[in-house]
């Protein structure tokens, strides 16, 4: 592992720790040239599919891209970025336990929106109504009223 201060490649452990689930380890490493620390995180790669637009296309599957579009849809919301995060993790544990090489990217859209709506209601119905690009005001209400506890009647 590189320094990432000064690029040597020299790097020694300090501190391991594996994560609540084992699947990741946080690594505390510090530099034989210039006794800098830094900490790494080590996870495994499993071959993620890859994802068919709409137009056809194909792009391989992006976290940092499914992060970023979760978090402009929470972009001032109270949820925290672990919350995110394990979000984000059950997304990918539904996309490798398809075991499919390829899924379209309005599957991937809909475990998106699936997420969203368990984290933050706001959120979701922004993320849906950029996502399924209403064409009028009906079909944004109907999103909103999925999303609106029932009423129940008033006691007079």
């Amino acid at each position: 592992m590189r320094c990432p201060f000064c690029h040597n490649a020299d790097t020694q452990v300090i501190d391991s720790r594996g994560s609540d689930e084992g699947a990741i380890i946080r690594r505390r490493r510090r530099c034989l040239a210039c006794d800098k620390r830094f900490t790494t995180y080590e996870r495994v790669e499993l071959a993620m599919p890859s994802i068919i637009k709409r137009g056809g296309g194909r792009a391989e599957y992006d976290r940092e891209k499914l992060r970023g579009s979760m978090q402009l849809a929470l972009r001032k919301r109270p949820v925290p970025r672990e919350a995110v995060d394990e979000a984000i993790a059950r997304i990918e544990d539904k996309l490798l336990s398809t075991a499919k090489r390829e899924i379209k990217s309005e599957k991937l859209g809909e475990l998106v929106m699936r997420e969203l709506k368990r984290l933050d209601k706001v959120a979701y119905i922004r993320f849906a109504s950029v996502y399924r690009s209403f064409e009028d005001v009906d079909e944004f209400a109907e999103v909103v009223k999925e999303v609106r506890p029932a009423r129940r009647p008033r006691r007079r």
